[in-house]
């Protein structure tokens, strides 16, 4: 309780007076505490408990070890949780690390169009599109897949919309799916 009213108060992150205020905050509750332990155990002995000053400085000692071993302990944050590549990752280059735009079928085989270029797999369109799960997309015409993150807005060139995708391509959309694009909010 006393970490999340004090170490995270951004007011006094990294004022010395925080360390004050955490231990000030612990001795409020752990004196009463303690003196309420030990009145309890030394009646059971039938022995007077130990008066108000010893409570305070063994307290004292006790919130002195908190404080110094808080100021040591690492404050690392978590490392940000990634979602799962897709599975069509394991069929690019080892070395690929980069972001896929979209899947263009030609033929019997599928161009993979990224951040680090084009690579080409033999597959069906609709099989490397399965293989996407679980990144986000629509189809924007029979034979292009795009990421929905790649979209960057719609372009029209003579009478005909296109998707225009972070990396400037320009992707055909089809009259077939573009009542689809329109409800998903793409277009």
């Amino acid at each position: 309780m006393a970490r999340r009213l004090i170490h995270d108060s951004k007011a006094i992150a990294n004022l010395p007076i925080r360390d004050l205020m955490y231990a000030v905050f612990v001795l409020l509750l752990f004196i009463p505490s303690l003196w309420v332990l030990a009145h309890v155990l030394f009646s059971i002995g039938g022995q007077s408990g130990p008066d108000v000053a010893r409570i305070v400085g063994y307290s004292t000692l006790f919130t002195a070890g908190l404080v110094l071993t808080c100021r040591v302990e690492p404050r690392s944050k978590p490392a940000p949780i990634q979602p799962p590549a897709p599975r069509l990752v394991r069929r690019l280059p080892d070395s690929f690390q980069g972001q896929i735009y979209r899947l263009t079928s030609r033929n019997h085989y599928v161009d993979v169009v990224t951040s680090e270029g084009t690579f080409t797999i033999r597959s069906r369109l609709t099989d490397a599109v399965a293989e996407m799960e679980p990144m986000l997309g629509h189809c924007a015409h029979r034979s292009h897949w795009v990421v929905k993150d790649a979209v960057a807005g719609t372009e029209k060139v003579a009478d005909r919309s296109y998707l225009k995708l972070v990396n400037g391509d320009l992707v055909p959309i089809s009259r077939k799916y573009k009542p689809q694009l329109e409800e998903d909010g793409v277009i």
